[in-house]
């Protein structure tokens, strides 16, 4: 970043740290403990998708990578917003699996050059009998996580959320800009 940089007030976008997905298998075992939520077996990324045959070629190859594991469907949709969703989807859920299906996809769209478009990650816990659902939500201009529990149209579940900020925060660098957890009513997951 150079002196007109500073002087103008521009920042420089936090590198997405791609490993700190690594993070979330310990974090299910917190969030069960602590709140009694459960991994779904659910997880999504989003980003913005590129134009060309490298963007194709890329897609391609992720899907090819998700095939090889048959204990997971994996389902492509756009939003309204025209975000891209690569949704992984366990019948057993098993977090390590799922982190290590998610981070691939980041890193091969990383890798071939389509690392400025990824928006999120988002892995979906649940509460057994009960209404209650979570998505923990990484952003990658960030580098941090926030929880996010939707309970119907338009409405979230604040206590949640902040009881899981209270759960994680040793253990996941969580967002602490409270109007950056942004609600993802229409995602995939959780």
């Amino acid at each position: 970043m150079g002196f007109l940089d500073i002087l103008l007030g521009r920042t420089k976008p936090v590198p997405p740290n791609l490993d700190v997905l690594f993070t979330i298998p310990a974090a299910a075992l917190t969030l069960q403990a602590a709140l009694d939520l459960r991994p779904t077996g659910a997880g999504a990324v989003s980003f913005k998708q590129a134009e060309g045959a490298g963007a194709r070629q890329s897609e391609d190859e992720i899907l090819g990578l998700l095939h090889l594991d048959t204990t997971m469907t994996t389902d492509v949709t756009t939003d309204e917003f025209g975000f891209t969703w690569i949704t992984c989807r366990q019948q057993d859920p098993d977090p390590a699996a799922l982190v290590t299906a998610l981070h691939a996809i980041n890193t091969t769209l990383s890798d071939n050059g389509f690392g400025s478009g990824l928006l999120c990650t988002v892995i979906g816990f649940t509460r057994d009998g009960s209404p209650g659902r979570l998505g923990l939500v990484y952003l990658f201009k960030r580098g941090t996580f926030y929880p996010f529990a939707p309970t119907g149209p338009q409405r979230r579940d604040n206590n949640l959320e902040l009881q899981t900020r209270a759960a994680l925060s040793s253990e996941l660098p969580i967002e602490t800009e409270l109007e950056r957890w942004f609600p993802l009513w229409n995602a995939p997951v959780p």
